[in-house]
């Protein structure tokens, strides 16, 4: 069986170090000050109101017991579950008592709302410029570039991925332009952001917004009517058909000794 003919590119060696290298320094450059960015830019946290704490913990506590009821023994979760479904069905634990039912203000006049949109905007802006002029300027001196090739195979799904601006078919897949190098910095270096910045730094948290790993969304967002999710948990919690994992537990502890 002939064997496929390894593909060779004769390369000028300095663009090993006159791309790869730039490329790598100035993406670490970057995150260390957009994280110093994102730092100065923050605003000084807010003290939460009492009752809107209440409320959200209240609506987890119900959760929680929905979750892992079976750890409970009959007994001890009717009596948690009646107290929850009476709290939750008469508005004991909503902030506004007297807005149940309204749902939420508009976030555009609200100026706690207002101030974290403001903050998301922030980080969004320094995520995008820096990542745009980055770009910009590989694409002008760096563009069509061939600069290192993986050691090991890859198949032909990874091509467009990692040659980014080289316009070839018949090239190894293995083969990777410079603007691949890039995007594959962007998510490659958060390991070094760890290390240089420490795990909660706004580098990776960044990276991870544009991989599509962000933040949970809040549980009382722009809209939802918390009398209306306290409601609903409250039928979850009233439809539970309850059982322990400590049932029978002596007559399956003795089915499983053999003697």
């Amino acid at each position: 069986m002939a064997q496929v003919p390894v593909q060779t590119i004769h390369r000028d060696p300095q663009l090993f170090y006159w791309i790869l290298f730039p490329i790598t320094i100035v993406m670490i450059l970057t995150g260390v000050l957009r994280h110093y960015a994102s730092v100065l830019m923050q605003s000084a946290p807010k003290k939460l109101d009492q009752k809107a704490i209440r409320e959200q913990r209240s609506l987890l506590h119900g959760i929680n017991l929905r979750g892992n009821f079976h750890a409970l023994s009959k007994k001890s979760f009717a009596t948690r579950r009646d107290a929850i479904v009476t709290a939750f069905e008469s508005g004991a634990y909503l902030k506004d008592p007297e807005r149940a039912g309204q749902g939420q203000p508009n976030p555009l006049s609200d100026p706690s709302s207002m101030e974290g949109m403001m903050g998301m905007m922030k980080n969004q802006m320094a995520m995008i410029i820096p990542n745009t002029l980055i770009m910009s300027w590989i694409n002008a001196f760096f563009s069509g570039y061939v600069i290192m090739k993986l050691p090991f195979p890859l198949t032909i799904k990874f091509k467009s991925m990692l040659q980014a601006g080289v316009m070839t078919k018949d090239m190894d897949p293995r083969w990777m332009s410079s603007i691949s190098w890039y995007f594959l910095c962007i998510f490659g270096l958060q390991s070094v952001f760890n290390f240089l910045l420490g795990s909660d730094n706004a580098a990776s948290q960044m990276a991870q917004q544009m991989g599509g790993m962000g933040a949970a969304p809040q549980m009382f967002g722009p809209g939802v009517d918390p009398d209306k999710q306290f409601k609903a948990e409250a039928e979850n919690l009233a439809v539970i058909e309850h059982y322990s994992v400590l049932d029978d537990v002596e007559e399956r502890l003795l089915e499983g000794i053999t003697v």
